[in-house]
């Protein structure tokens, strides 16, 4: 998500024709507004071929249940579990 935002930024501060980015030119340079975008499809490809978009969102929804139960227990007067 950090290589598509930085690649929108690089391309609104061309656009917009802000500071050096705005001096360089689309032809010239353009492997500096396309490096953010094919570095955020290979981080994608690589996070999804690994699993580890599947284990964050696992990690997530286990976090969920905990906190769901912990708020059920302390409405229901049973408090948290000591050991």
């Amino acid at each position: 998500m950090y290589f598509l935002g930085a690649g929108v930024i690089l391309l609104l501060l061309k656009y917009l024709e802000i500071g050096p980015v705005g001096q360089w030119d689309w032809v010239k340079d353009w492997y500096w507004f396309a490096a953010p975008f094919v570095l955020a499809v290979v981080w994608w490809a690589w996070a999804d071929a690994s699993g580890y978009t599947k284990k964050k969102a696992m990690d997530k929804m286990d976090q969920r249940k905990k906190d769901r139960l912990t708020k059920n227990r302390e409405a229901l007067g049973l408090g948290t579990k000591r050991k």
